[in-house]
């Protein structure tokens, strides 16, 4: 018998999911502020069909790493644990449980308030639009990663409180007519990058190390001329462009105070609803160039689905859609070094495939799609 060489290649399937598991998919707007986060225990405790459907799709595609977006930050026991044990760990609709023993779990910047008046409305609330990152209340939006394989939790970094001053060349967001600066001195010099967070998790596969590039830049738009959330989306992009270009990240800190970027060689997968697009004229213009056109990245194969073609059929660009409004917003991009991407796909079937029922409306499940890419890592 021969034995296990550990520079044999090792296969695995790496996926992003935007689950929508926010209070907004349970709770009227009036009761945002109020029931915050609690609004996705109390789902939990409901068994809700929509985190029944969600879990469905993951256990049916089965990803060895699973970036999940829109899953409202809560204590883990409360939160990420319960999705594991309750409805991930319980067939759905007859698919495998699956299990994930390794979990990443941080705080991000949407609803922290700040005490500015961001949106520039007259009134510094802290909610929405005056937080850090947009959002109702703390923990709206967060981000969990979940791995098959252990995750080196000190070899791990988070970006959340790195300031969008310190990035060289920011786009300060100005106001249309006069061009001076929209957020104050005082606000520009506490205002974070990360409308979320931004995370490296370092995953250990049977020796071989892989970096989860982890984000959810903001929305591009829902501002005015100023173009205040597309400057800070495409600032937030290009983070992870500086980030994986040796010697270009050095201005980067972490949140233990730690400086640059990724190693030259390094195995990365960058993964998340980075809300980009080559289509339409929402981003600042080449922000998603900036990891597609990557000489460090793979932009190929794009993973495509039967269910995109068939709701945008004139569409060129459908087959690659991942959310229910037409757009590639979400991405799975792995690194030239080191890694062999074997197949690629987005979860969204035709209306005459099984399983069609889970994509129907953001109620059955979520507006994005479960994207992912099979990689052998060398």
């Amino acid at each position: 018998m021969s034995k296990k060489n550990q520079s044999d290649p090792v296969a695995l399937r790496v996926a992003t999911f935007n689950v929508s598991m926010d209070a907004s998919n349970y709770l009227s707007d009036d009761a945002l502020a109020e029931q915050g986060a609690q609004a996705l225990a109390q789902a939990l405790d409901d068994n809700h069909p929509q985190i029944r459907a969600v879990a469905e799709i993951i256990q049916h595609t089965r990803p060895d790493v699973l970036v999940l977006n829109e899953f409202d930050y809560l204590p883990a026991e409360q939160g990420i644990n319960r999705f594991q044990e309750e409805f991930l760990g319980v067939s759905q609709n007859g698919e495998s449980p699956i299990h994930y023993p390794y979990v990443f779990l941080a705080p991000v910047n949407t609803g922290q308030p700040s005490p500015f008046d961001l949106n520039r409305d007259g009134k510094a609330t802290g909610l929405a639009d005056d937080a850090w990152g947009y959002g109702w209340y703390p923990g709206q939006y967060g981000m969990v990663v979940l791995s098959r394989y252990p995750i080196d939790q000190i070899a791990s970094r988070t970006f959340r409180d790195f300031k969008w001053r310190d990035m060289p060349g920011a786009l300060r967001p100005l106001l249309p007519e006069s061009h001076e600066p929209w957020y104050s001195d005082a606000a520009w010099a506490e205002f974070p990058l990360s409308s979320k967070s931004h995370w490296d998790v370092v995953i250990d596969v049977k020796g071989k190390l892989l970096h989860v590039l982890v984000s959810h830049p903001t929305p591009p738009v829902f501002d005015g001329e100023e173009n205040r959330n597309g400057r800070r989306n495409y600032d937030e992009i290009r983070f992870w462009a500086d980030y994986i270009t040796p010697g270009q990240g050095e201005y980067i800190y972490d949140d233990q105070g730690q400086p640059g970027g990724l190693d030259a060689d390094s195995r990365f997968v960058i993964a998340g609803d980075l809300n980009a697009s080559t289509e339409g004229n929402d981003n600042v213009p080449g922000a998603i160039d900036l990891l597609l056109k990557h000489p460090a990245v793979q932009a190929e194969p794009i993973p495509s689905s039967q269910g995109g073609l068939e709701h945008s059929p004139a569409n060129d660009h459908g087959p690659f859609h991942t959310a229910s409004w037409r757009k590639r917003a979400d991405y799975v991009l792995p690194s030239e070094a080191g890694i062999h991407v074997i197949d690629a796909g987005v979860f969204w079937p035709a209306s005459d495939q099984p399983k069609a029922d889970l994509v129907n409306s953001r109620s059955s499940s979520s507006d994005h799609r479960l994207v992912w890419i099979d990689i052998q890592l060398r």
